[in-house]
């Protein structure tokens, strides 16, 4: 595909092209799935004791443990985002910070900050609405998708008598 797109070029563009390829500088791309599997695994972690902590010293099911866990990763993702911490966290780890809570937290966060000065209502709520409409239709959707195949396919289902 590469080589078809090249023959789109001028022989100047075709000339430029091959000379940045060769300057380039060469992705390590071990050492980047490695620190995006270490930091992304640690943040699970933190969270997976956050929710221990929870059952053990709050009494809580496993269940209720679970909605105060997520609230706490939130706040913590958009603190680190607001003091410019989560940024460096995730230039250094790329990938691993997009667990979704967190990665949804700071890309929620990073748009309110990036939009304040247009005003809250068109900036900040406009610009993470933005970024979360997608968010919502794609989860809608699949809900729907995944409802619809519970109700084919799981006997009982469709009765509702969960």
């Amino acid at each position: 595909m590469a080589k078809k797109k090249n023959k789109q070029l001028t022989p100047t563009q075709q000339q430029y092209q091959r000379l940045a390829n060769a300057h380039e500088p060469k992705r390590p791309v071990a050492v980047n799935c490695l620190r995006a599997f270490l930091v992304g695994g640690l943040i699970c972690l933190i969270g997976e004791c956050i929710r221990q902590a929870f059952i053990h010293f709050a009494g809580m099911s496993e269940k209720e443990a679970a909605n105060p866990t997520v609230a706490i990763l939130v706040i913590v993702s958009v603190l680190l985002t607001s003091f410019g911490v989560y940024d460096k966290i995730a230039q250094w780890a790329g990938a691993g910070t997009a667990v979704p809570v967190t990665g949804f937290a700071n890309s929620m966060a990073s748009t309110a900050i990036e939009h304040r000065p247009e005003g809250l209502v068109l900036g900040v709520g406009a610009g993470m609405f933005q970024l979360a409409g997608s968010v919502i239709v794609f989860g809608t959707v699949a809900a729907f998708i995944i409802g619809l195949i519970y109700a084919v396919f799981v006997p009982g289902y469709a009765g509702g008598g969960h």
